[in-house]
């Protein structure tokens, strides 16, 4: 098992950035899709490129996206926010080897959130099967209940960012 990265360096790139065999290795792991029901069950080298053209596509719609995260230089997963209607979504999906840094890497993209006077309020989408949820009351996120996404239930919650604080 590689050992975990770790995080006294994150850095925010675009997904173009990473090359997508890293990507692809990330989202082809049935430890990373065990918790995305929206993800399709095999993963190629064109599901790579669609999923970056998509969020690529949010960055020149919106000016805001998700990103290539990169722990002390070495790839980690990716994340980001993007607008569903008036909130913006933000995500997280991390290689298994970098799960223990999910509560570090959003406290620094929620910084962000709070510096951007686009953004006064942040949604979170988990799917059922996430139980261990604490790490969202401990950001100031207050659950707002089981909604469908896509065909898909999942739990949401919103934390209010509002420029500032």
């Amino acid at each position: 098992m590689p050992a975990r990265p770790a995080a006294s360096s994150i850095a925010f790139l675009r997904l173009t950035e990473v090359p997508p065999a890293a990507i692809l290795a990330q989202m082809a792991d049935p430890r990373v899709r065990a918790h995305m029901p929206l993800a399709s069950a095999s993963w190629d080298l064109a599901a790579v490129e669609a999923l970056v053209a998509a969020k690529e596509a949010c960055w020149r719609r919106d000016g805001l996206g998700h990103w290539a995260i990169l722990a002390n230089g070495a790839y980690v997963g990716w994340g980001g926010f993007q607008k569903e209607g008036e909130d913006w979504d933000f995500g997280l999906v991390l290689t298994p080897e970098a799960f223990g840094l999910g509560l570090r890497i959003a406290a620094r993209a929620l910084a962000f959130a709070r510096a951007d006077p686009r953004i006064p309020r942040v949604t979170f989408l988990l799917p059922l099967s996430r139980r261990r949820l604490g790490a969202l009351a401990r950001l100031g996120a207050h659950p707002l209940g089981v909604v469908e996404h896509e065909g898909a239930a999942f739990r949401k919650f919103r934390l209010e960012t509002p420029s500032g604080t």
